[in-house]
This record gives C-alpha cells, structure tokens and sequence, in this order.
C-alpha cells in the first residue's frame, strides 16, 4: 500500500481503488491508511469545500512526513535536477514544513487543499479559528502561478500566496 501512496502522492487517491489494487476491502484500507497515519508515516489532506457543487471534497490527499521515504518506496534518489516527480517533492516538502512550522509555534490550523472537477487547484488551505482562510500554492517552477477564478469569486476574503524556491524560507521558519 505504501508503494502505492508513494506514487500516488500530491494526487487525490481512492480508497476503492487501492483495495481493489491491493485485493483487499476498502474498510481494511482505512484501516491502513488510519494505522499509517497515527504512527506519522502519512498524512491526509481533505477536499476544501462551502457545498459548491464544483468543488471536489470525497477523495483525500495522503503525504508522506518524509521525502525520503517516500524516494525509498519508488526507489528513486536522483538529484534533484534529474527528476521527474520535482514538483510532487517540492509540494510535499513545503506542505510538510509547513506543518512542522505551525506546531512548533502551537498554532492548529485546519489543513485542506481545494480543487474543482474542471480542475482548478490549490495545494494547501489553512483555516483558522476565526474561520479566515490562507490560501497556498506550491511551485518549484519559475512560471508564476496565478489564483483560480472560481477560488478567487467563492472565497474572496481569503489571502492567497505563491510559495516558490525564492520565498519559501521565510514561509516555514
């Protein structure tokens, strides 16, 4: 399953799928995936949605607490300007960092990422208690990323942020 996950990472994953890969049930996968998690191996990622019908919420997103890992399961340990998978292990690294950062400040915010089926995506939301909403993409390419319009017209409050290999220093310290 972990080879799977390996894989699968930064992508919306089915448990159906899974079990049906691994021949067995899509409880019994939970239940992995629930074991996994609680022993920090992985990490879900939920879809972020305020019941618009464009928004995709049922699959989550599983990360890995360590790249390298992850590189042992898909035996893979290029340099980084060999790989192919270099914006999966950027926005894994980032999300990851991210979270560290927070709880070593002891601030919880809730963690999502946001995605529509015409595909417009956001890599990390967080929400915090007051119910404000930062949003984040990741990107380890120079191309600039813009903010989807339909995020932009759903939730127009929100702070949105580019975090790149220029800026993302100051983000997880």
């Amino acid at each position: 399953m972990l080879k799977l996950l390996a894989w699968q990472v930064g992508s919306q994953v089915s448990t159906v799928e899974l079990g049906n890969s691994l021949h067995i049930s899509k409880d019994t996968v939970e239940r992995y995936l629930d074991l996994l998690s609680k022993v920090f191996v992985i990490f879900p990622l939920s879809g972020y949605s305020q019941n618009l019908r464009k928004e995709v919420t049922k699959s989550k997103k599983w990360y890995f607490h360590d790249n390298g890992i992850r590189n042992a399961l898909i035996n893979n340990f290029s340099p980084v300007e060999l790989r192919n998978d270099l914006g999966l292990l950027w926005e894994q690294f980032i999300i990851t960092e991210r979270i560290k950062r927070n709880s070593s400040k002891v601030y919880y915010p809730q963690y999502y990422f946001w995605r529509t089926y015409d595909g417009q995506e956001i890599d990390l939301l967080e929400i915090n208690s007051h119910q404000e909403i930062q949003a984040f993409e990741c990107k380890w390419s120079e191309k600039k990323a813009k903010i989807p319009v339909a995020f932009e017209k759903a939730y127009p409050n929100a702070k949105w942020q580019e975090i790149n290999k220029t800026n993302y220093l100051d983000w997880i310290e």
